[in-house]
C-alpha cells in the first residue's frame, strides 16, 4: 500500500469514529443504493441478481458500485462519516465490530422471521453476523483464507503441489528446481503483510490474533520471527521482491498470481473463480503453508462476506428484502453460485451442487478435506483491527523489503503500534 493511500485510509477511519453517528446527509433515494467489493467476475453475478429483483418485484433498479478490497474501506469509511453510506453496505467480519459499535449500521434482528428468513442458515453464519448479541450481518457465504497455486508452474519444475502437509521449509527447500523452471515467476507473494497468513501462522503456534476481549494475543518474538521468516524466503528467492509486491494494490488483477510474478498467492478459498478465469495456468486451492510439520487447527471458516444495512438508510424495508432475495431466492443462488463462498442456506447448497463444475467443487470440497488443520472460528476482531492490517502491518511489511527497517525493529514497532490503535479505539 502507497503511503498516500495509507493516508487517506487513517483519515477515513479517524472520520468514521467521529462522525458515525451523523444524521442522513441525503433524502430517501427512489431505490437501493449497494456497495461491494470484488473483480469483474463478482460484479457481473452481482448486477445479474439486482436486475432479476428489479424484474420479479418490479422495483427500481439497484445503484450498485464496486472496487478493490483495499480502496473498497477507504470509500465505505468515508461515505458512513459523511452520512451518505449505501443502503447495504457488503460487511467483513474483520470490520463488523467496528462499525456496529459506532452506530453505523441497522439491528437486523426486527426482521428476522418475517422479511428476511435465516430459518435453514447454518447457526455459526448467523452468529459470526452478531456484535453484542444483537444481529448486524448476513453472511452471503462461509469460505475461509487458503493458499492458491498455479499447479502448472510446479508441475513444469517436477515438483508436488503443495498441499496439506507442506510447510515453509518445504517450499524453501523447492527454490532451486521452481526457479529453474519457470523464469520471472517465484512460489510465493511476500506474505509478510498478508494479516490473514500471519493469523493463520499464528494459529498454528497456539496463537491468535486478539483474545476474546479485543487485546492483542501475540508479542514482539512473535512478530520478529514471522517478519524473519518472510526475509528468509526473500532472500532464498522464494518469494517475490519488495519492488514487485508492491505493485499489487490489493485487486485481483493486481495481484502477483494474476500478473505472473509468483505461482501462488493468499486469498479466499471462493475467489477461486475469479482468479481462473484471468489466469491460463491451471490454479488449485489448498491449506495455507504449515509453520512446521504436523501443525494444525491454523485454519477456519467464516463468513467471506456479510451484507450489512446502513444505519442512515431511508429504504430499510426495500434492502432488507434485498437481502433475503440474495441469500434465499433460488433463481439467485443459480446466479450466484460459489463466488461468494458456500452458500449458508441449505436450500440454496441443495439447489446449486448438482450444476457445479469441477472449480466450483473444489470451493465445495476444501473444508471436508482439511481435517484436524480446521479449527474454531475465532471471535471478531476488535475496533480498528482494519488500521493495523491495511496500514501498520502493510507498511511495516514493505519498510522490511525495502531494507529500510530490520524484522526485529519492525516486530517492536508493530506490535507497540498496534496496542496505540487499539487503545485509541478502546
Amino acid at each position: 500500500m502507497t503511503t498516500r493511500r495509507r493516508t487517506v485510509l487513517q483519515g477515513a477511519l479517524a472520520l468514521l469514529g467521529a462522525a458515525a453517528l451523523a444524521p442522513a446527509a441525503r433524502a430517501q433515494s427512489d431505490g437501493v443504493r449497494a456497495i461491494f467489493w470484488g473483480g469483474q467476475a463478482r460484479a457481473e453475478r452481482t448486477f445479474a441478481v439486482f436486475d432479476l429483483f428489479r424484474k420479479k418485484f418490479g422495483t427500481a433498479p439497484v445503484a450498485s458500485e464496486f472496487m478493490g478490497f483495499n480502496d473498497y474501506w477507504t470509500k465505505v469509511a468515508t461515505q458512513t462519516a459523511g452520512g451518505n453510506a449505501p443502503d447495504l453496505i457488503q460487511m467483513d467480519y474483520r470490520y463488523i465490530v467496528e462499525y456496529a459499535q459506532r452506530g453505523a449500521l441497522t439491528p437486523l434482528d426486527d426482521y428476522l422471521g418475517k422479511t428476511l428468513d435465516l430459518g435453514d442458515f447454518d447457526a455459526d453464519q448467523i452468529e459470526a453476523g452478531r456484535v453484542d448479541g444483537k444481529l448486524y450481518g448476513v453472511s452471503m457465504g462461509a469460505g475461509g483464507f487458503c493458499l492458491q497455486v498455479n499447479a502448472s508452474a510446479f508441475e513444469r519444475a517436477g515438483l508436488p503441489v503443495p498441499g496439506a502437509t507442506t510447510t515453509y521449509a518445504d517450499l524453501a527447500g523447492m527454490v532451486g528446481d521452481f526457479n529453474a523452471a519457470n523464469a520471472g515467476m517465484r512460489m510465493l507473494p511476500d506474505g509478510s503483510g498478508n494479516e490473514p497468513a500471519l493469523e493463520n501462522w499464528l494459529r498454528q503456534r497456539g496463537k491468535a490474533l486478539y483474545t476474546p476481549t479485543g487485546e492483542l494475543a501475540f508479542d514482539t518474538a512473535d512478530a520478529a520471527e514471522w517478519f524473519t521468516l518472510w526475509a528468509d524466503l526473500r532472500s532464498k528467492e522464494a518469494c517475490v521482491t519488495a519492488e514487485e509486491q508492491a505493485i499489487s494494490t490489493g485487486t485481483i488483477d493486481t495481484s502477483m498470481l494474476v500478473t505472473g510474478r509468483a505461482a501462488s498467492g493468499f486469498t479466499g478459498v471462493n475467489e477461486l473463480i475469479a482468479y481462473q478465469a484471468l489466469v491460463k495456468d491451471k490454479l488449485a486451492v489448498s491449506n495455507m503453508p504449515l509453520a512446521m510439520a504436523g501443525g494444525k487447527g491454523g485454519q477456519y471458516r467464516k463468513p467471506t462476506m456479510m451484507w450489512t444495512l446502513a444505519a442512515t438508510s431511508g429504504v430499510k424495508d426495500e434492502a432488507v428484502e434485498l437481502i433475503n432475495f440474495f441469500v434465499r431466492d433460488l433463481e439467485a443462488a443459480s446466479l450466484l453460485g460459489l463466488e461468494r463462498g458456500i452458500p449458508s442456506s441449505a436450500a440454496s447448497r441443495d439447489h446449486i451442487v448438482d450444476g457445479l463444475n469441477d472449480l466450483e467443487r473444489q470451493t465445495l470440497d476444501f473444508f471436508a478435506n482439511l481435517g484436524e488443520l480446521l479449527g474454531p472460528i475465532p471471535p471478531p476482531p476488535p475496533a480498528a483491527a482494519g488500521e493495523i492490517s491495511l496500514s501498520l502491518l502493510g507498511t511495516l511489511s514493505q519498510e522490511i523489503g525495502f531494507g529500510a527497517k530490520s524484522p526485529e525493529d519492525a516486530a517492536a514497532q508493530l506490535v507497540s503500534g498496534a496496542k496505540d490503535i487499539l487503545a485509541r479505539a478502546g
